[in-house]
């Protein structure tokens, strides 16, 4: 499908998949290679996403993995001015994406470096699963994060919490609802790969994800090096690359417009070689 998203007043078209490349200013993320905290790791993350052929960076400061420990707002955004004025200076066309659930954060980030997009992995933080007080699960209301995105004008990534697709859609349904009637114009989805989802309903999810294509708009795919590779492999998030590979072409099959990854070369070779297969040029 045809589809693009307003970036800084441009055009960044989807219509053909891209790859947004993971830098993570955190010491704890579940990827030990995607951990960057001094000026020169972020520097060179950065540029090594740009030269490998990522369109995307994605910045995040808050590990969401099983585990982690809490991290309050002024300690994300301290991370992220850090890291965000360093990818600035480094890749300043880059396209910026931050990944946070605050709305305080994500306003500092669009206002004060640029952001493009906002990353949000919590769904609006529907059960306060995140901390802070931005839960409006159960209430008609749309959680804050919602209302800061739409005031702000940028991109945003619904990701769902739901383990199954039928479920997921339906509450997709909703909560785009509640962006448009916000004024949100640019919205991808995210299924939320390893978010809510026992390994089982993570692979079920994969298989019937291309009926998300029926909410008409872009999906985003997070399986880079997830415990959904590692753990059917019985290997390590270290040794996933050919596992997170082979997902990310079952996930192109079924439509997705970015891949969030931490190995972006791979990505960008297996965007390629479906756009080779799809091809009516050859």
């Amino acid at each position: 499908m045809e589809y693009t998203i307003n970036v800084r007043g441009q055009l960044l078209d989807l219509s053909e998949p891209c790859v947004m490349g993971i830098l993570n200013v955190t010491p704890d993320s579940f990827y030990e290679g995607s951990r960057k905290q001094t000026e020169r790791e972020i520097a060179e993350r950065a540029c090594r996403i740009v030269g490998e052929g990522g369109r995307i960076i994605d910045v995040g400061a808050y590990s969401t993995r099983p585990g982690a420990c809490k991290v309050t707002e002024q300690e994300e955004m301290s991370r992220l001015r850090f890291g965000l004025q360093v990818v600035r200076r480094e890749q300043p066309d880059a396209v910026l994406s931050v990944d946070t659930f605050r709305p305080d954060v994500a306003r500092m980030a669009v206002e004060e470096f640029g952001a493009d997009i906002i990353n949000d992995v919590s769904e609006g933080n529907i059960g306060g699963e995140f901390g802070g007080t931005d839960s409006s699960h159960g209430s008609a209301a749309p959680p804050p994060i919602f209302r800061m995105v739409a005031r702000l004008g940028v991109p945003y990534i619904l990701m769902s919490v739901e383990p199954a697709i039928e479920p997921m859609m339906m509450r997709f349904a909703r909560e785009v609802q509640q962006l448009r009637d916000l004024g949100q114009k640019d919205i991808l989805l995210d299924p939320g790969f390893g978010f809510g989802k026992t390994v089982g309903q993570n692979y079920a999810v994969l298989r019937d994800m291309g009926r998300l294509q029926e909410m008409g708009l872009p999906v985003l795919a997070g399986l880079s090096r997830k415990s959904m590779v590692f753990r059917v492999l019985g290997n390590t998030p270290a040794e996933a690359l050919n596992g997170t590979t082979v997902l990310n072409t079952l996930a192109l099959e079924r439509g997705v417009s970015v891949l969030r990854v931490h190995d972006v070369r791979e990505a960008v070779e297996c965007c390629l070689l479906n756009s080779k297969l799809k091809s009516k040029g050859w």
